[in-house]
């Protein structure tokens, strides 16, 4: 059996998937022993790989097979350095943000999705006009991978749920 940490990971993950299948009426799976695959210095191995295959082993979340720029990565937590935010550099953040970004390909949606436990679950995407801006969130402005927004999970998802599907089809 696997460490607790790795256990909650992989069950978030598929809570996320889950709740992605139910919004979209659609498949979203989690990726059987996520983990870097292609990521970090497993990069080469896109080359060998055909377009099916990298998206399949692209973030944590499989989603369904039109959702060609779709990239997502999930992360549970039991702590998170909320002041860092706003007091520069967050170096948790940051890290999570170069595994999300080490695996995108151009033109994806790269989304990361937090849990933090006892806090709530927040979405991070690249700062952009096309999301709904009524809704409140945090400005980041990362050191390596420029502006992002953070937001309420649920917020997020029901105000934004038809432009990421539209970015993910590019429909």
């Amino acid at each position: 059996m696997g460490s607790k940490s790795k256990t909650k990971g992989s069950s978030w993950e598929r809570e996320v998937a889950t709740h992605l299948s139910e919004l979209y009426k659609a498949s979203f799976i989690r990726v059987p022993n996520s983990g870097a695959y292609i990521g970090g210095k497993n990069t080469v191995r896109k080359e060998f790989l055909h377009e099916g295959q990298i998206r399949m082993m692209k973030g944590d979340i499989i989603p369904p097979g039109n959702w060609k720029y779709f990239n997502c990565e999930c992360k549970n937590y039991g702590e998170f350095p909320f002041h860092q935010l706003i007091q520069g550099e967050c170096k948790q953040l940051e890290t999570w943000l170069d595994q999300l970004i080490d695996v995108a390909d151009e033109g994806d949606i790269n989304i990361l999705i937090i849990k933090i436990t006892r806090k709530g679950k927040f979405i991070a995407v690249p700062q952009a006009d096309h999301w709904d801006q009524s809704i409140p969130y945090i400005s980041y402005r990362s050191t390596k991978h420029n502006h992002w927004q953070i937001f309420d999970y649920n917020s997020f998802w029901e105000n934004n749920n038809r432009m990421v599907k539209k970015l993910s089809t590019k429909k």
